[in-house]
């Protein structure tokens, strides 16, 4: 981005942002003027810790896809931009998976690395800070199915996995040109939730678990036209992230088929509706057992709830309102939620949260 144009963003964030924290304009204009005047010395200039706060906070406001923006204001912006080593980058990762999970208690949480500038980027590998493992086998995938090119690339690097289905993946960071590096999660970091049902006793004879916190680390965070190309963060789970896609998807972990056995139910004919009740009581289980073990969930009912009340305070603060209505609607009796019911100007307002091409070629990593 030439320099009149990383101005023109400044301008329009600052200008935004200023009005949203009450500050006057007189303060707007002095600080535009130091912007400016980094710009022209050095081609970038840095936020302050109030801006990115601000911008991190408003990119969650902003994300088209998803349900959980009402709490967009209580997200806890770490800043990590003075880090450059690996190792240092690592810790400040584990340490923010500490606080975030606050042992089940869920806290909003993003940490901020240093911006890219030119060739120089850090770049997180993995999709989410904590993920199975998935192992190409003669008898079909090992794990999750999601992840054998990832889990491809990381024994490359050198990691071995137990072949479990539920295999942690290793952290792996590249910092500028640098030859990537992979850390084993520290042991006992992770909370991971076995599944139990409240009504099938036999439930836990599948052997089903999910990690407590969903961490995106693959997006890169863009506020007034500087990239934050390693800004991992999280939230909690809607239930049915986890039991009616991670664990039931043909393509994931496809324990559908498992838990109508379970029940008894007929799997020849689709009009014993087989998938529907399966799907509803795993479901049922996902919620149950996180709640079980004292672990931040959401129902789907609940977080579309939830959103009508988002839209209703955006709406209040004459801000206009985006979203993408194919990612809001819930995977599991969309038509039973306030949300199927409207359209969403699906517009991309900034800042934002983007999606980055992969910082590895997967053909590098074929056995």
């Amino acid at each position: 981005m030439i320099a009149t144009e990383l101005y023109k963003e400044a301008e329009q964030f600052i200008a935004d942002c200023y009005i949203e924290l009450g500050k006057t304009e007189t303060e707007a204009k002095q600080r535009l003027a130091e912007i400016e005047q980094s710009i022209v010395k050095t081609g970038s200039y840095e936020h302050t810790m109030e801006e990115l706060r601000h911008g991190a906070r408003v990119a969650w406001r902003n994300s088209n896809r998803c349900i959980g923006r009402l709490f967009w204001q209580s997200l806890e912006v770490r800043d990590a931009r003075s880090l450059h080593k690996t190792d240092e980058i690592a810790e400040s990762i584990f340490n923010h998976m500490k606080y975030a999970t606050n042992d089940g208690r869920i806290r909003p949480t993003i940490t901020v690395f240093a911006p890219q500038q030119g060739e120089k980027r850090i770049r997180i590998w993995n999709h989410q800070l904590v993920r199975y493992a998935g192992y190409d086998t003669e008898m079909g995938v090992v794990g999750d199915p999601a992840s054998v090119a990832f889990t491809r690339v990381c024994t490359t690097l050198g990691w071995q996995g137990a072949r479990t289905a539920f295999d942690i993946l290793p952290l792996v960071i590249q910092v500028n040109n640098e030859p990537p590096r992979w850390y084993e999660l520290p042991e006992g970091l992770v909370k991971e939730v076995p599944l139990s049902h409240p009504e099938i006793a036999n439930f836990e004879e599948l052997n089903l678990q999910w990690y407590a916190v969903p961490f995106i680390s693959d997006m890169m965070l863009e506020i007034g036209g500087i990239t934050y190309s390693a800004a991992p963060f999280n939230g909690w789970y809607m239930g049915t992230e986890i039991g009616a896609r991670n664990l039931a998807d043909i393509g994931r972990y496809n324990q559908l088929p498992n838990v109508a056995k379970l029940m008894g139910l007929d799997t020849t004919t689709n009009t014993s509706l087989w998938k529907d009740r399966a799907m509803t009581e795993l479901n049922v289980a996902v919620i149950h057992s996180y709640k079980k073990h004292g672990v931040s969930i959401v129902d789907h009912h609940t977080a579309a709830e939830q959103f009508m009340r988002f839209t209703q305070q955006e709406q209040n603060n004459g801000r206009q309102l985006t979203g993408n209505w194919s990612w809001l609607i819930p995977p599991m009796s969309p038509s039973t939620t306030p949300v199927w019911h409207r359209g969403f100007d699906n517009t991309e307002l900034k800042p934002t949260y983007r999606y980055q091409k992969l910082p590895y070629v997967l053909n590098d990593y074929e056995a």
